[in-house]
């Protein structure tokens, strides 16, 4: 099987290297970006999520009024 992806990806490495330098940036720019921004929202995500983690095992604090405030919805100043 690995035999099989290696030829096909040859043939994909030849062609595109047989193309014109533009069309080349096209193609390449028409994978990368979309591959890329992509990754960037999986790794946004896993940090959000990594970051909220400790919060939602510990809870909230329940002290000081400052955290009772923020949790009615007012302003804290």
């Amino acid at each position: 099987m690995f035999d099989g992806v290696a030829r096909w990806w040859d043939g994909c490495e030849l062609w595109l290297a047989q193309q014109w330098f533009p069309v080349q940036f096209v193609l390449v720019v028409a994978v990368l970006l979309p591959l890329c921004v992509g990754l960037t929202w999986l790794l946004r995500f896993g940090v959000d999520f990594a970051m909220t983690l400790p919060r939602r095992v510990r809870g909230t604090r329940a002290g000081g009024a400052e955290s009772q405030q923020a949790r009615r919805g007012r302003r804290v100043s």
